[in-house]
């Protein structure tokens, strides 16, 4: 696929999404209903199983090839003091991820799931975006093709998460330049900002609009406004779109990419299912805009896509109550 401009195979992409397999997921509904139990009885649990087969086209699913994928930025916006925490944090947390010692590390142990975290050029942050925008609309489609790498090799249920120190306020420059409103009503405590802090980050977000204008693209303001792990996340979805992949969205860089293609596109997400609503003001907001209902409400604000990693065992689990009960039905039927 080639075009004059970078993002026009992004966009094609867009506009020619797959759908899922409504069968399956009927399917399963239907095993569900047949088993010996009260109706609705496992709540949540036979929507998600549903779901599961929808975009794996699987009927009971199964899930055999789990997969986080965690993608590392840097933003030249922390700077301006928008995090406690300094750039150098960001590669901190992908050296104790390669040395085995993360959080996402024991969680993928205790849920067998594969691995991967990218270094997304962290020696080079993205441009300053109160100053330029952060990336050229080359690097930010090339970002996104890397991103769609994330599911080469194989996987049946990608988990996506992020880590990058300034993160918090590039989601609320997102959100502010898709929804409207003002810096103030997007940014939040972060990592650990204090008040002087958010302050700070609301006007970092409000002179971010003021230089960019409000861009209406939904590619132009990931390029402008965002970040290399939110332009790999982008890609990444697309590409589990493209394969009919089920996607599990975790933390503010994943779930604004996905804003950004559902404004793109409204059925682009519908592969994806939202692990837990963040800390940050708005999230909430952005989740219901979407249609995502969070699998879990644990509080969490680690990232590292550890919530995503948690959900992914409950995902597991309704795949597994879906098959087992489908066997039961059989024997009896």
């Amino acid at each position: 696929m080639t075009s004059a401009l970078p993002f026009d195979d992004y966009r094609s992409l867009l506009a020619s999404l797959p759908a899922g397999d409504q069968a399956a997921a009927d399917r399963v509904a239907m095993l569900f209903g047949r088993a010996d139990k009260p109706e609705g009885s496992l709540g949540r649990m036979e929507d998600i199983a549903a779901w599961l087969a929808k975009w794996s086209g699987r009927a009971p699913p199964q899930i055999n090839r789990p997969l986080v994928a965690v993608f590392a930025g840097n933003h030249g916006v922390v700077t301006q003091r928008v995090s406690p925490r300094p750039h150098a944090a960001t590669a901190q947390a992908v050296e104790l991820a390669a040395a085995g010692g993360a959080a996402i590390n024991q969680l993928c142990l205790a849920h067998d799931l594969g691995l991967k975290v990218f270094d997304l050029a962290l020696h080079l942050p993205t441009e300053d975006i109160t100053r330029d925008a952060a990336l050229d609309e080359l690097g930010c489609a090339a970002t996104m093709a890397f991103g769609m790498e994330a599911i080469a090799g194989g996987t049946d249920l990608l988990c996506l998460g992020d880590v990058g120190v300034g993160n918090s306020t590039i989601a609320a420059a997102i959100f502010c330049m898709l929804y409207g409103g003002k810096g103030a009503d997007w940014v939040g405590p972060g990592s650990g900002a204090d008040e002087a802090m958010i302050g700070r980050k609301a006007e970092v977000v409000d002179a971010a609009i003021a230089l960019h204008g409000r861009q209406k693209d939904p590619l132009e303001i990931l390029r402008r406004v965002g970040g290399r792990e939110f332009a790999a996340c982008a890609g990444a979805i697309i590409a589990a779109r493209a394969e009919k992949l089920p996607v599990i969205l975790d933390g503010l860089a994943a779930t604004a990419a996905a804003a950004l293609l559902h404004a793109a596109n409204p059925t682009a997400v519908e592969h994806c299912m939202l692990a837990q609503v963040a800390t940050e003001p708005g999230h909430a907001r952005v989740a219901e805009t979407l249609g995502l209902q969070p699998i879990l409400d644990l509080q969490l604000s680690h990232g590292e896509a550890t919530g995503a990693a948690i959900a992914a065992g409950v995902v597991r689990a309704a795949a597994l109550l879906s098959s087992g009960m489908a066997a039961a039905v059989r024997q009896h039927a």
